[in-house]
């Protein structure tokens, strides 16, 4: 009897995910992953976020999506780019002000540095560099004048970062971790400060609990961590009060895996919060979203 004739189910849905490059595949919901896009393939990742932060009689609400598209450029490097669209509003004091309006387009390249493939699991690590450029308007203005820079829908600046993902995979679980740096550079007198962030995501197949054929998706409880630092904003030089600090945010979900779609939701809850001054504290970040392969 030939051998894939009497091979394992498990060892059919790895030929099967050979074969089938624009299959989807999980991830983490929060930040990036090392999982490859095949050479002149593509992934859309739709993500829909609301954001709630306050204290010391202010409230922040966030609300809008980001658009983010990925290609296969080769076998190990892939293009991408992402675009915000936010509505931000600020209430102090009785008083309300925001705007709305697409944000600052991101773009980087990710490439594969190593790899490490074996039936059933896959490990990468892949570094990447890009830019976020200052497509945002940032001179909104209302009946109070020109608004602050935080309610901006861009910066202003040109802001290079840096950073590398690892992602381990089988098909049970993925493990996913990532540093990152971003140098936020001066606009007319002003700068946000630099950003640096640790993050890490487990995922486990919740459902079906036992691999068999004819299965249209798979189901996976996700629980994923954020460790965000970020130095105080600075004004012609000097460091602003009520800006800056360090956060670690908890974040549990859902992930819905088929071929070609995923869909997927998760809560970012604050656990540490050392923030300088009385800048605003992240009550909760809710995301929702839908990616696709092509």
């Amino acid at each position: 009897m030939p051998i894939l004739a009497s091979a394992h189910p498990v060892v059919w849905l790895v030929f099967l995910a050979l074969l089938l490059p624009t299959v989807a595949q999980g991830g983490a919901q929060t930040f990036g992953t090392a999982l490859p896009v095949a050479e002149g393939n593509g992934v859309l990742r739709q993500q829909f976020l609301h954001r709630e932060a306050g204290g010391d009689g202010r409230e922040l609400a966030v609300s809008g999506g980001v658009t983010l598209l990925g290609y296969g450029a080769s076998r190990d490097l892939t293009l991408f780019g992402a675009l915000p669209y936010l509505d931000k509003r600020l209430t102090a004091d009785g008083i309300r002000r925001g705007s709305e309006g697409l944000g600052d387009l991101r773009l980087w390249a990710r490439y594969t540095l190593y790899r490490d493939d074996a039936p059933g699991r896959t490990l990468r690590i892949a570094p990447y560099l890009g830019l976020e450029t200052p497509t945002g308007r940032d001179d909104d203005r209302d009946a109070l004048g020109r608004l602050p820079r935080p309610l901006q829908p861009g910066s202003g600046s040109w802001d290079p970062f840096v950073g590398v993902v690892a992602t381990y995979q089988t098909l049970d679980v993925e493990f996913d971790a990532q540093f990152a740096y971003q140098v936020n550079t001066e606009a007319e007198g002003f700068a946000f400060g630099d950003m640096a962030r640790l993050d890490g995501a487990a995922q486990y197949r919740l459902w079906p609990r036992v691999l068999s054929g004819g299965v249209p998706g798979f189901l996976y409880g996700v629980l994923e961590a954020n460790l965000i630092h970020r130095d105080p904003d600075e004004l012609h030089g000097e460091a602003t009060p009520d800006s800056g600090g360090t956060r670690l945010l908890l974040a549990p979900g859902l992930q819905y895996v088929t071929r070609r779609w995923v869909i997927e939701g998760i809560i970012q809850l604050p656990i540490v919060r050392d923030l300088d001054g009385s800048a605003p504290e992240d009550d909760a970040i809710l995301r929702a979203g839908v990616r696709f392969n092509f």
